[in-house]
């Protein structure tokens, strides 16, 4: 009985140790060089629909019932989705772009998570081609941030990032 109260008392402690120790902020990003001019890459990189194309996760998801308002491209344009238990629930909302520099959206996960992040796509003259920079940052609440702290999420999600820069430098240049 000593033992186990001794187990649970240390298991205890070291969960209270990671809850305030554990990140709570996170950014993640990865970028890829397309070998075409800025001004097209980010013509295309601002239509939140594109996404659809190159995003490992608008491409997997085949029953995924999605809804757009306003206009793709501009300050406002939504893009909602809803799918099975994994895709979840949420909106990618776009809330600000400087041309041919950078788009920023908020993500909006409803379901299985309720969690926001920011998003957002910048890209940089490379020479005659274009750096696509691809990331999001946000803040895990407590007791979330001790969960995403062993689940390896800059990996994790830096691999999506990976396998969807491939599939947008590959359809753009096309």
């Amino acid at each position: 009985m000593t033992t186990f109260l001794i187990i649970i008392g240390t298991a205890l402690i070291v969960f209270v140790m990671l809850y305030l120790m554990a990140p709570t902020k996170y950014e993640i990003f990865r970028s890829v060089v397309v070998e075409k001019p800025l001004p097209e890459v980010f013509s295309y990189v601002s239509l939140l629909k594109n996404q659809d194309m190159w995003s490992p996760w608008g491409v997997k998801v085949d029953q995924t019932k999605r809804t757009y308002t306003e206009v793709d491209g501009e300050v406002g344009f939504i893009s909602a989705w809803k799918g099975n238990r994994w895709e979840g629930e949420g909106e990618q909302e776009i809330i600000n772009i400087v041309q041919d520099r950078s788009i920023d959206t908020q993500l909006r996960f409803k379901k299985p998570i309720k969690v926001n992040s920011d998003s957002y796509i910048k890209v940089y003259e490379s020479g005659l081609n274009t750096e696509v920079l691809w990331g999001f940052r946000g803040i895990y609440k407590r007791p979330l941030n001790v969960y995403v702290f062993f689940m390896g999420l800059d990996s994790r999600i830096g691999r999506d990032f990976e396998i969807g820069l491939s599939k947008l430098k590959h359809f753009i240049e096309a």
